[in-house]
């Protein structure tokens, strides 16, 4: 009996020992596998900003749109364009609670300027109270660019869409940049205060790799549409990359964190590639023409950039 009872416990102290192995290898697999997963995404990141698609200097673009002169943002295009995305917000925004992601929508609006040739172009803007919105500099000033034009185009009249209707803005203060997707291209704009909820700015986000991000903007000029994405990597001028699509009409919108604040403008994306966005990350010198705008907040992130 007791050969027997060895022989017996030596298979069962076998079997335990392979089964608790089995379930170690697993582990081990499951962390090789997203490190793996998380080496790729920073392998891509860097080779698409370091050497472009086909060896050339990645080239970055403005996420504005242009419309038609006769096209105007069609409401039947909206609903269906929010039907389409219902059951993707369902699956993948479990990171906020879909109540937050609603208030957050409503903080924003479209955003359409036109020139002095005809032109209207379209992209998004932030509500900051009292009818202040951020927005990017290059939806509501004329910057340079490869059209001759540019020496004689002017911005003569800027819009946002509110419950439905157009409702006149003014640039109130904008950052340095004379080129789109600069670290100067954000403007700040006012309107009558509006009923719309204020956003809350975070200016000392610290933009770690792969973190998540949610997106907010006015795609393809069908209304104000979430996004998600990760964080990539900053750049050497103070921007920020980040695996979100960057389609037409979303620059001046939003770039939300896991608790919803603020904390950057998506301004444009790598030319001839709409997976790579750039953010430019929200700092306390937008804010300057605000009355009082979070002024705890402000502090603390000017203390934290010196």
């Amino acid at each position: 009996m007791s050969r027997r009872l060895v022989f017996f416990s030596s298979i069962v102290a076998t079997a335990l020992s392979c089964f608790t192995l089995g379930i170690m290898h697993a582990r081990r697999g499951d962390a090789r596998e997203y490190d793996a997963k998380i080496d790729a995404i920073r392998t891509e990141m860097r080779t698409e900003l370091g050497r472009g698609r086909r060896g050339e200097a990645v080239v970055p673009a403005g996420t504005s749109g242009e419309l038609p002169h006769t096209t105007q943002p069609s409401a039947s295009a909206r609903e269906r364009m929010v039907r389409e995305i219902k059951q993707e917000l369902q699956s993948e925004m479990g990171l906020l609670p879909l109540n937050l992601l609603r208030d957050r929508r409503s903080s924003f609006v479209e955003l359409y300027s036109t020139d002095n040739f005809g032109k209207t172009n379209y992209g998004t803007a932030g509500y900051l109270g009292r009818g202040y919105f951020v927005t990017v500099k290059h939806a509501v000033v004329a910057l340079k660019d490869d059209d001759d034009r540019q020496n004689t185009r002017q911005i003569t009249s800027v819009r946002v869409v509110y419950r439905g209707k157009e409702i006149s803005a003014k640039v109130i203060d904008t950052g340095d940049a004379d080129v789109e997707v600069h670290t100067g291209d954000w403007a700040i704009i006012r309107t009558r205060e509006l009923d719309l909820p204020a956003l809350h700015v975070d200016t000392s986000f610290p933009y770690d790799f792969a973190e998540p991000l949610f997106r907010l903007g006015n795609d393809y000029s069908k209304g104000i549409i979430l996004s998600t994405g990760y964080v990539g990597q900053k750049t050497a001028n103070g921007l920020v990359t980040s695996l979100t699509d960057g389609h037409p009409g979303v620059s001046g919108g939003g770039v939300l964190n896991q608790r919803g604040d603020l904390i950057g403008i998506p301004i444009g994306r790598m030319q001839g590639d709409y997976r790579f966005s750039f953010i430019l990350p929200m700092r306390a010198e937008m804010l300057r023409k605000l009355p009082s705008y979070e002024p705890a907040v402000v502090a603390a992130s000017v203390v934290a950039e010196q």
